[in-house]
C-alpha cells in the first residue's frame, strides 16, 4: 500500500466484527510495519504490553543465531514457478509423451501431437495463479507482483518446460515447428486474457473442453486433420496469438481479481 489506509479503513482494520476483504487486511498490516503515524492511530491501552514484548522480540533475535544466507537462485526460482504447479506440468508432459507413444503404433493415425499442442500448456496455466492451487497466495496477494505480473511469471516458467518437450515431440512425430508451437501460445494468451473476465481456472477449463469438443473428437472419429490445422493456417494462429496478448495486456487491471475468481 502507497497511501495512507483512511481511518474508516484503520477503524474497521481494528474492530474484529468489521467485514474487511483478506487482501486489504494484507496490504493495511504491510503498511503498518513501515508507517509510525498510523501505527499510532492503533494505540490501545496495552501499549505497555506491546512494548514489552516489543523489546524482548528485539533483544531474543539480537543474541539469537545469526540467519542462513539467502541463495540468490532459490529466490529466483520462487518468484518465477510454484511448486504447486508441478503435478499439471507432468500431466501436460505425459499427454505429450503418450501422444508420441500412440503416433508410433499407429504412424496412419492424425497427427496427436498437433491436436494437443493448443491443449497442452493450459494444466500448467490454471494453477500458475490460482488461490484454489496456490498455497502461498496470501502472502502474495497484497504485493506489487500480484495479478498479471505474477501470472506472466509462472506461465513464462511452465512455457519454458512445455516449448521444449512439445518441439522435442513434434520432431519425433515429423509436427511442423510453427503448427505445434503457434496454437500452444495462442491458446496460452487466450487463456489469461478470458482468464480477465471468468478466472484462469475457468478459462483453461472451458478452453480445454471447447477444443476437445470441437476438434479433438471429430479428428479421432473422422481420421481427418480439421482445417484449423493445416499448414497454411499459420500466419493465422500467428495473429490471435498478437491479439489476444494485447487484450490480456488491456486487461491487467482485472488480472488482480485471481485472488477472488479463479
Amino acid at each position: 500500500m502507497t497511501t495512507h489506509p483512511s481511518p474508516a479503513v484503520l477503524g474497521r482494520y481494528a474492530d474484529r466484527d468489521a467485514d474487511l476483504a483478506e487482501v486489504t487486511i494484507w496490504s493495511v498490516e504491510l503498511h503498518l510495519e513501515t508507517c509510525a503515524d498510523c501505527r499510532a492511530a492503533l494505540t490501545t491501552s496495552g501499549d505497555d504490553l506491546l512494548a514489552r514484548i516489543a523489546t524482548g522480540l528485539d533483544t531474543a533475535i539480537a543474541t539469537g543465531p545469526a540467519s542462513a544466507p539467502r541463495r540468490r537462485w532459490l529466490v529466483a526460482l520462487h518468484r518465477w514457478f510454484v511448486w504447486a504447479s508441478l503435478p499439471w506440468l507432468t500431466v501436460s508432459l505425459a499427454m505429450l509423451g503418450c501422444a508420441v507413444l500412440i503416433q508410433w503404433m499407429l504412424p496412419g493415425f492424425p497427427k496427436l501431437v498437433l491436436l494437443l499442442a493448443p491443449v497442452a500448456p493450459l494444466p500448467a496455466v490454471a494453477g500458475a495463479w490460482t488461490r484454489r492451487f496456490d498455497p502461498s497466495w496470501e502472502l502474495l496477494a497484497g504485493t506489487p507482483a500480484a495479478g498479471l505480473t505474477m501470472l506472466l511469471r509462472r506461465t513464462a516458467a511452465a512455457l519454458a518446460v512445455i516449448v521444449p518437450a512439445l518441439t522435442l515431440a513434434g520432431f519425433q512425430t515429423g509436427t511442423p515447428l510453427a503448427m505445434g508451437l503457434l496454437p500452444c501460445l495462442a491458446f496460452t494468451a487466450a487463456t489469461i486474457a478470458l482468464g480477465a473476465f471468468v478466472g484462469v481456472r475457468r478459462a483453461a477449463a472451458g478452453l480445454g473442453a471447447a477444443w476437445t469438443l470441437a476438434v479433438i473428437t471429430p479428428t479421432v472419429l473422422t481420421t481427418h486433420l480439421p482445417a484449423v490445422l493445416q499448414p497454411g493456417t499459420a500466419p493465422v494462429w500467428a495473429l490471435m496469438t498478437v491479439a489476444l496478448a494485447g487484450l490480456a495486456a488491456t486487461r491487467a487491471g482485472h488480472l488482480h481479481r485471481l485472488i477472488s475468481t479463479s
